[in-house]
């Protein structure tokens, strides 16, 4: 079960494991085109599955978006990715929240299940070589250990 830890549920299985190949995937921006997450190998991905109805989301959108404006020459990209059921609603929140990232749509939930997304919000940090180096799901804002793995992700192979 997909559990928003504001309350909100839906499907449920287990994460990809860390230091396991991240499964690639394409969907349409809220800003218009599509974005493929192997577009961006080379680079530091985070990779965070939100909903417009979970209200530690946005939150977490907030210090995502800042962390973005401070690592985006240092090479990080953040991807955020909705899997609320009504798209509409889903871009008008990406639109009031997205700030510097890359807001994504996933209608038909199939990255949240590739991902075996269990909570909301859950993030993830691939490595410049496409694997999954840390992972969280949980209501805490980001903070100083994930600051840590994303700057050594950040500083490796640069």
């Amino acid at each position: 079960m997909l559990i928003c830890l504001s309350g909100i549920a839906s499907v449920h299985a287990a994460t990809p494991a860390v230091g396991s190949v991240a499964p690639d995937f394409a969907l349409p921006a809220a800003q218009g085109g599509n974005v493929r997450l192997s577009e961006y190998r080379g680079q530091v991905v985070a990779l965070t599955f939100w909903s417009s109805r979970c209200s530690v989301c946005a939150a977490q959108l907030a210090d995502l978006n800042q962390l973005q404006q401070t690592y985006r020459p240092a090479g990080l990209v953040t991807l955020a990715v909705s899997v609320d059921d009504d798209m509409g609603h889903a871009r008008e929140y990406a639109a009031a929240h997205g700030g510097q990232m890359l807001m994504l749509l996933d209608q038909a939930r199939a990255v949240g299940r590739s991902y075996d997304v269990g909570r909301l919000p859950t993030t993830l940090l691939i490595d410049r070589s496409g694997k999954v180096r840390y992972l969280r799901s949980d209501i805490r804002r980001i903070d100083n250990p994930y600051i840590s793995q994303l700057r050594a992700l950040l500083d490796d192979g640069r």
